[in-house]
């Protein structure tokens, strides 16, 4: 069994959903502490001025001490302001319409979710809408032990993973030789990004999902994965 695991982040890039593709089942690993000024409550999009963080606001009391999964959204308007934005900058794209009223009804609907559960319910859209049948577990619902490295191992142990895929960054701090050992076989991501049609020049790369399926709708799948298909 494939597994590949991700801490939750906001509105994420193209590269998360090819590794859930690649793989038999994905963590959603929301039992990893809140990073300040990361993705866990932001991500970009494309304007006409180059490219623009949305952030979601997030009570930063005690969020040293907290996980991501508990981790409360500020009941402002910044949905509403999220939203202008991103119809500001997509209105014009050829599969707009088709994807932004359901985007419309989970951000507004906010309220319902700590920034864990609205990333999950962002990220299950997403999949949805790519045709991404990979099934979800939350890191939450388990007990894994240990950090680092050896915390990964110890969820694939109980997970009865034969290959774990890492992303690129793994490099860092994988324990290869412990996995081994476990006949663990390890892999990292090396993601090669697509070119696609998108509403603006310069082409940029590593926005948000939102920005490919504006742009090019039920293709988006087969763009995301083009040059990518079987490969870690």
């Amino acid at each position: 069994m494939i597994l590949t695991a991700h801490q939750p982040v906001y509105l994420p890039w193209l590269g998360l959903f090819h590794k859930i593709a690649i793989a038999d089942l994905f963590c959603f690993f929301d039992i990893v502490q809140y990073q300040r000024k990361d993705y866990n409550n932001r991500n970009k999009i494309k304007t006409g001025n180059g490219e623009l963080w949305l952030s979601v606001p997030v009570e930063s009391k005690g969020h040293l001490n907290k996980n991501v999964s508990e981790i409360l959204i500020v009941q402002d308007n910044w949905a509403k302001k999220h939203l202008k934005t991103i119809e500001l900058n997509y209105k014009k794209a050829p599969f707009f319409q088709n994807y932004f009223p359901e985007l419309q009804s989970i951000l507004i609907n906010n309220s319902k979710y700590t920034l864990g559960s609205l990333n999950l319910k962002l990220l299950e859209y997403f999949m949805e809408c790519l045709n991404i049948n990979t099934p979800i577990i939350k890191a939450s619902d388990h007990s894994f032990n240990g950090s680092g490295s050896d915390l990964v191992l110890d969820m694939c142990i109980k997970l009865g993973a034969d290959n774990y895929i890492f992303g690129e960054q793994g490099k860092n701090y994988a324990d290869v030789d412990a996995f081994k050992e476990k006949k663990i076989i390890v892999e990292f991501q090396n993601y090669t990004h697509p070119i696609y049609n998108q509403v603006g020049r310069p082409f940029l790369p590593y926005m948000s999902i939102v920005d490919l399926l504006f742009n090019e709708g039920e293709r988006g799948y087969d763009i995301l994965m083009s040059n990518n298909i079987g490969q870690i």
